[in-house]
């Protein structure tokens, strides 16, 4: 067996060179902190877990969620880029073979942006409506979708000028959406300041449920973050060492977390005290509880900036069409994902944040879960691509999703199941060391410098039967351009 064996989309894949490499604050912090700003991580994190927990209970619920964030789904994928420099959907033909690697994490991870581009355009259409006089797509209380013609126009422009930009101008978008976080920041402080005054005397209703709101929290924040969380890979190919990607994750996901969703939770309870004849805990609902023209120029702005994310997935998703299946049209293919988007978005599904995050969570807490696994197992370094399919992934992955969605099922039966997205990860991550110690773990591909060239970090494995030749050029790893001590490339548990 021979690096011949290797599908193309591994053979033909790159690491990324240390000399293209930066620091923490110029790639990771500030990409994961703008991921946080969205109004759909905030929208609400509030409903169903303030009113039910509290405001400190929710807090803490918040800051738990933020280092569950960190330290479960974000840090071994992290190492795993810095270590090996090459993307997600190579690093997964470890966990899941490289035929089992094609579809989870690589292909499934493709077909999730057009699921985030529908849940971008229900919200910013929503937001656009509302801005425009009109009342909500979603009921305050219950929740229940009420679209107009009005809402579904919006909604199908919205997508497909998303789906325009990706295919030909996302470039301008470049240099703009560094600063466009600045817009949600900004909006999140007006509301702060505007209502933490009556935060204090918030009380939680009667009929308040302290454990399951405090638990709501944190599936809501770890079932957002769970895709970003696998797409640490791709984060960690742009650190130079594992400061970078330690800093990077602590700044930009557990510090961004208690800030963003901070903000938005004392907001809330401010603005309850403040208005107690408001209803929604959601936070358009807080947006429109804002005085005068305010609620207004909110509304437009944080559509405003929304409209980037909605590209960035759609140019990800391309991304990954053209990378697993080259032979069909990007266009065409983005097109068919911009209309299911649209559907989604159209018929309210889309609007349903806690059952999307909750989905999410399920599908990529055992992914994560498996991954360090493997990380684990294999000396906290990349095995390299296994044979075939790998079962021990795709068996954890099975078995922790069913389980983290039974509650969605059946609640009052498996309602227990919290936070749904965390125990999908131990189950993952359990049941992948189980049945690789069963001999469910097939074998690694040997691969040579030629078929997948090392980066300055890591050697990647390669067949004890390899040339000496071979040998001798992995020997000489590039130079290393940063200042940090050696040591602190080498690879080890993470810290």
């Amino acid at each position: 067996m021979n690096s011949e064996m290797l599908p193309n989309y591994i053979k033909m894949a790159s690491p990324n060179p240390v000399e293209n490499r930066a620091p923490w604050y110029k790639n990771t912090a500030p990409a994961y902190a703008g991921i946080f700003l969205w109004v759909v991580f905030y929208m609400t994190i509030a409903d169903g877990t303030l009113n039910k927990a509290g405001l400190g209970l929710s807090l803490l619920g918040l800051v738990a969620a933020a280092f569950i964030c960190y330290f479960l789904f974000y840090l071994v994928p992290g190492l795993y880029g810095m270590k090996t420099g090459y993307p997600l959907y190579v690093i997964g033909s470890s966990a899941y073979g490289t035929a089992g690697g094609f579809i989870i994490p690589g292909l499934l991870m493709g077909i999730l942006q057009f699921g985030w581009l529908s849940v971008n355009t229900a919200v910013s259409s929503d937001f656009i409506v509302q801005a425009a006089g009109q009342p909500s797509a979603t009921d305050a209380v219950t929740g229940e979708f009420h679209g107009s013609m009005a809402f579904t126009i919006v909604a199908v422009l919205w997508a497909l000028a998303a789906i325009f930009v990706a295919l030909k101008g996302i470039h301008y978008l470049g240099k703009v959406s560094t600063f466009l976080p600045i817009v949600p920041l900004a909006m999140l402080l007006i509301v702060f300041f505007s209502n933490v005054g009556s935060a204090g005397e918030y009380q939680t209703p009667t009929n308040g449920n302290p454990i399951f709101g405090m638990l709501t929290v944190i599936t809501i924040v770890v079932g957002f973050f769970a895709t970003a969380g696998a797409a640490g890979v791709d984060f960690g190919m742009a650190n130079r060492n594992k400061k970078d990607i330690h800093l990077g994750g602590l700044f930009g996901i557990a510090l961004a977390i208690i800030v963003a969703g901070g903000l938005a939770i004392v907001a809330t309870a401010g603005t309850h005290a403040k208005h107690p004849e408001l209803q929604g805990y959601t936070f358009d609902a807080v947006i429109s509880a804002q005085k005068g023209f305010l609620s207004q120029i909110m509304f437009i702005l944080f559509a405003a900036a929304s409209f980037a994310p909605a590209c960035f997935c759609s140019f990800i998703a391309g991304n990954s069409i053209d990378t697993l299946f080259p032979k069909i049209s990007r266009t065409i293919a983005m097109l068919i994902g911009a209309a299911a988007a649209i559907i989604l978005a159209a018929t309210g599904v889309a609007l349903n944040l806690v059952g999307f995050f909750t989905i999410i969570g399920a599908f990529f807490g055992p992914i994560c879960g498996a991954m360090a696994a493997d990380y684990l197992l294999s000396g906290c370094k990349w095995s390299g691509p296994r044979k075939g399919v790998n079962w021990a992934g795709y068996i954890s992955l099975i078995v922790g999703f069913v389980v983290a969605i039974l509650p969605m099922v059946k609640a009052d039966w498996f309602g227990f199941i919290s936070p749904a997205p965390v125990i999908a990860f131990i189950i993952g991550f359990v049941l992948y060391i189980i049945l690789a110690k069963a001999g469910l773990e097939p074998e690694v591909v040997p691969v040579t410098a030629e078929s997948l060239p090392e980066t300055g970090s890591e050697k990647i494995p390669e067949s004890p039967k390899a040339e000496t030749a071979s040998e001798e050029a992995q020997s000489q790893p590039p130079q290393d351009t940063t200042d940090e001590k050696p040591e602190e490339n080498q690879s080890d548990k993470p810290e």
